[in-house]
C-alpha cells in the first residue's frame, strides 16, 4: 500500500491512490506534524533546550518507565534528547488520540449496527468437518449461520453499544479548534494554530474532491456512503450530537 519515503514531507508514499484511509490520513498526519514542529520551535531553540527541560524529561520518563514499564528496555523508544524526538513523539500521540481513533471508531455503526455483519456473540460453534452440524451447514449455510446469531435482546444490546460508540457528543472539540478564544495569550502560538486550522480546511476540500472522483470507487463502496472518517470538520460551529461518520475530535472522549 505504501513505502517509507524520506524525501516526502509526510514520510511515506502511497502506491494505491484509491485508499481513503491512507491518502486522507497522510494529509492529516502532515498537518499535525507541521503544527507540532511550529509550536515546539517557538519554545525550544535547540536539542540542549529539550534535554534540559526537566518537566519534559520527567513526563517522558513516567510514560516509559511507569506507564509502560514492561517495555521500557525496548530499542524503539525515543531518547527524548533532541527536538526531533520531541516533535515525533508529540505528533504520534496526537495522531493516535485524534485521527487514528476517529477513523476506527466513528464508522462502527454503519457496519456493526447490522448484527449479522458483526455478531456480538455466537450461539453455536463453527462446525467440525465430519460432524452432523457440518453436514447441516453444507446443506444450507445461510440457515445455519442465522442459527448462530445471538437472540433478539442480545442483538439489540449490540446495536445500542455500536450507536453509543459511534456518536459525537454535543460538546466535542474538533482538531484545529479550541473551546474558547482565550485558550492562550501568546500571539505567535495563535498565529501558528490558525495556520493549522487553515491547513485542515484545505484538507477538507481535498477530501470532498476525492469523494467526487468516480474513479476512486473505494471512497463510496457498494453502499454508496462517502468516506469521511478523516474529514477534520475544523470549521464546525454547530454543536450537534449524533452519528455523522465524520469529524476528528481532539482526543478520545470515552
Amino acid at each position: 500500500m505504501a513505502f517509507e519515503d524520506r524525501e516526502s514531507p509526510s514520510g511515506a508514499h502511497i502506491l494505491f491512490q484509491d485508499y481513503p484511509y491512507g491518502l486522507d490520513g497522510l494529509d492529516v498526519w502532515l498537518a499535525i506534524k507541521t503544527w507540532v514542529v511550529d509550536f515546539c520551535n517557538l519554545f525550544y531553540e535547540d536539542d540542549d533546550s529539550v534535554k534540559s527541560d526537566t518537566e519534559i524529561q520527567a513526563w517522558w520518563s513516567e510514560i516509559r518507565n511507569v506507564g509502560h514499564g514492561d517495555k521500557r528496555n525496548e530499542t524503539w523508544w525515543y531518547r527524548m534528547t533532541t527536538k526531533t524526538d520531541l516533535t515525533k513523539a508529540l505528533s504520534t500521540l496526537i495522531w493516535i488520540a485524534s485521527s487514528l481513533h476517529a477513523s476506527v471508531n466513528f464508522g462502527q455503526y454503519a457496519y456493526a449496527g447490522y448484527p449479522p455483519n458483526r455478531p456480538t456473540q455466537c450461539r453455536k460453534f463453527i462446525p467440525e468437518e465430519g460432524t452432523m452440524e457440518f453436514a447441516e451447514f453444507l446443506k444450507d449455510p445461510e440457515k445455519y449461520f442465522l442459527k448462530t446469531l445471538p437472540e433478539r435482546f442480545q442483538a439489540t444490546l449490540g446495536i445500542a453499544l455500536m450507536e453509543v460508540l459511534s456518536r459525537h457528543t454535543s460538546d466535542e472539540v474538533y482538531l484545529g479548534q479550541r473551546a474558547t478564544l482565550e485558550w492562550i495569550e501568546n500571539d505567535k502560538v495563535k498565529q501558528k494554530f490558525n495556520k493549522f486550522n487553515n491547513t485542515l480546511q484545505e484538507i477538507e476540500k481535498k477530501i470532498l474532491e476525492r469523494n467526487g472522483d468516480p474513479k476512486l470507487k473505494n471512497r463510496w463502496g457498494p453502499a454508496k456512503i462517502p468516506y469521511g472518517l478523516l474529514y477534520p470538520d475544523a470549521t464546525k460551529v454547530e454543536l450537534k450530537a449524533g452519528i455523522t461518520a465524520k469529524g476528528v475530535p481532539n482526543s478520545i472522549s470515552i
